[in-house]
């Protein structure tokens, strides 16, 4: 394959070049990842383990735990924050009425 001149493709045809780029190399590391697992698991069946008696939860995420509330909303106990990220509009909305945070507590 030739190699293409940039000079003379426009920014359409450049930004399209930069995403095939980057989908190549995301595809080419799945690949990478696919030949050492199967390289790891032939030498686990080889020893007489099974891949994942060797690795357990190799590929799996951990799960977050949530939080627990510690603010209601006074009117409506279903409405709850934990206190962590963004506040929503009813805290908001309560706080510009004069009320304080500790007022919202659970």
């Amino acid at each position: 394959m030739g190699r293409p001149d940039l000079n003379a493709m426009s920014l359409t045809e450049l930004k399209q070049l930069q995403k095939d780029v980057t989908k190549a190399i995301d595809s080419y590391h799945e690949r990478q990842k696919e030949e050492a697992r199967a390289v790891l698991e032939a030498k686990a069946r080889e020893l007489g383990f099974s891949f994942a008696e060797l690795a357990p939860g190799g590929s799996r995420r951990k799960s977050r735990t949530s939080s627990p509330a510690r603010y209601r909303h006074p009117e409506n106990p279903s409405l709850t924050w934990t206190g962590r990220g963004r506040r929503p509009n009813w805290v908001t909305s309560a706080l510009a009425e004069g009320k304080k945070l500790e007022d919202l507590a659970i």
